[in-house]
């Protein structure tokens, strides 16, 4: 067993004494209890589930799970005082991006397991207040319990934390999920231990706090999607009205180039309103990963599924080589003039397959198909079996996932060159195109490795790097990284010099003094830590 990461993948450790990491959890402990202040990683717990047990790139020092937001602050104030890194989580279920592990080696992770309170529900303005750690499912259940005509948007697992994901640009397929809208008003626990309200909520006693996403000068909101400038305790969410009927509509084409057509019609449909939400366009093999693992399919472990195979697989599971999976809200009589619009579209392209079925709410829970369910704002787990596509039980996986324009052209050439980068690798080009909004999507390519092979799964470490890499070269960059590739992710966005960069390290700096806020999330590097952030060299 090896006694750590290899060499080629950043660290950064934490720039403090034993003694230092002794009286700053011996300080919290006192606040939370010392049930709340956990040693190490949980026996694993709180680290990355896809990580080969011997590396230990990120090792938390110790694990706190605060119940209250003035504990937060207590802890944010202790850390500062001793110079002890933080590193904030809903869930810890950030798997594929590093799970629970911090950037950071060697300090403090806050987990909001415990702050998992839905606060309230109004079912007139259609919201909820909730806590940090409240789950997709939390959320789920107390909306059905309350018996309310509401749903809120989830992504293909729901057990995360609904803050956690949104914080970190996570996706939802509900029309309330398109660029990332459903989240409203946030309460947050600055750098120095202090507590602000985000938008209306700088008003003491302002009911649209919650309502309305601006406020009165510069919007800072979104500073905390993806940053490190505090800690989020509390937030908004947006919940859709529950429409008549929704109509599950699934496309499949029989040819690669038929891409192109699928892209451009279904742009078309986006941005004419027919179809809202966010559809997904997935690839044979991405499909086949959710029913069963490789072996299943093709036995030699070596190489690529060749294409005659890919096209096998496809006749026996009832698709093409892309699946375009959307969703139709509103009035059964709007849905079937959409539906009959779509089905003329798409009716367009040679050999096209189009299936669609209508139901009401107290169907949703039920659907056979799980991608159907996600679409009805149902949380469930089904496609975790798709991390076993390599290693089984022991499977991990991981995705490089670039913004591209929805063009048909400019999607096929990218998918294209993703495969050929793949497969020039010995991995099975898998992909999962999420249609953000009406012109972009995001193109998510996975990876996946038996975890109990540490040779294997440092290769597919190795090719993820230079897929970032490579893909900066063409103009391509990632919409959110994993732990291990956040620097390089970051350092592809290079125009004028990073100027981006130095002006988010500039608040950065000014709002985090101490510099201890999960330092280096996705590239944002206090000045004590700035030069030591290792980007690995090509």
């Amino acid at each position: 067993m090896s006694t750590g990461a290899p060499d080629f993948l950043p660290t950064v450790k934490a720039r403090i004494t034993a003694d230092d990491l002794t009286a700053a959890l011996r300080e919290i402990a006192a606040v939370l209890g010392h049930d709340r202040v956990l040693a190490g990683d949980g026996d694993g717990e709180y680290r990355d589930p896809y990580e080969p047990s011997g590396w230990n790139a990120f090792a938390t020092a110790a694990v706190v799970l605060p119940d209250t937001a003035e504990q937060v602050q207590e802890i944010v104030r202790i850390a500062g005082r001793h110079g002890v890194p933080i590193w904030a989580q809903g869930q810890g279920r950030n798997n594929g991006y590093g799970g629970a592990a911090p950037r950071v080696s060697g300090g403090i992770t806050v987990n909001f397991r415990r702050m998992n309170r839905v606060l309230s529900i109004d079912p007139e303005l259609g919201y909820a207040l909730i806590e940090p750690g409240v789950s997709f499912k939390d959320l789920y259940d107390e909306i059905e319990a309350a018996g309310l005509d509401f749903m809120i948007s989830v992504p293909d697992l729901g057990w995360g934390s609904v803050g956690g994901n949104q914080q970190d640009n996570g996706l939802t397929y509900l029309p309330y999920g398109k660029d990332w809208r459903n989240i409203c008003g946030l309460e947050v626990v600055t750098g120095e231990g202090e507590m602000l309200r985000t938008g209306m909520g700088a008003m003491d006693g302002n009911e649209s706090w919650n309502l309305y996403r601006r406020n009165l000068g510069p919007t800072i909101e979104p500073l905390f999607f993806q940053g490190n400038f505090g800690v989020v305790t509390k937030l908004g969410v947006w919940l859709m009205p529950k429409p008549e009927v929704i109509t599950h509509v699934h496309i499949d084409v029989k040819r690669n180039e038929d891409l192109i057509p699928l892209v451009d019609i279904l742009r078309r449909l986006r941005l004419d309103g027919t179809v809202d939400g966010i559809p997904c366009i997935l690839n044979t093999l991405l499909i086949a990963s959710t029913i069963a693992p490789r072996s299943h399919w093709y036995e030699p472990e070596e190489g690529v599924i060749p294409d005659e195979v890919i096209d096998e697989i496809a006749e026996k599971i009832g698709m093409g080589r892309w699946h375009l999976r959307l969703a139709l809200y509103g009035d059964r009589a709007v849905n079937e003039h959409n539906l009959a619009k779509v089905e003329r579209a798409f009716g367009e392209i040679p050999d096209v397959k189009i299936r669609s079925t209508t139901t009401g709410p107290d169907q949703w829970a039920s659907l056979e198909d799980p991608s159907d369910q996600v679409y009805a704002g149902v949380p469930n787990q089904d496609w975790t079996t798709m991390t076993g596509w390599r290693g089984g039980e022991h499977g991990g996986h991981m995705s490089f996932t670039p913004v591209a324009p929805l063009t048909g052209k400019k999607v096929y050439e990218l998918q294209m060159w993703l495969k050929s980068q793949f497969e020039k690798n010995g991995i099975d080009h898998t992909a999962d195109l999420i249609v953000v909004n009406e012109r972009s999507l995001c193109s998510v390519a996975g990876i996946t490795f038996d975890i109990d092979d540490e040779e294997a799964t440092a290769s597919g470490y190795r090719v993820m790097q230079e897929l970032v890499r490579e893909a900066g070269k063409i103009g391509y960059g990632e919409y959110r990284a994993h732990l291990h590739f956040m620097d390089l992710a970051q350092d592809q966005f290079a125009f004028n010099d990073h100027a981006y960069r130095r002006f988010v390290e500039k608040i950065k700096d000014a709002v985090d003094p101490h510099g201890i806020l999960n330092p280096g999330r996705h590239g944002i590097w206090p000045a004590a830590l700035r030069e030591q952030h290792a980007t690995p060299e090509s």
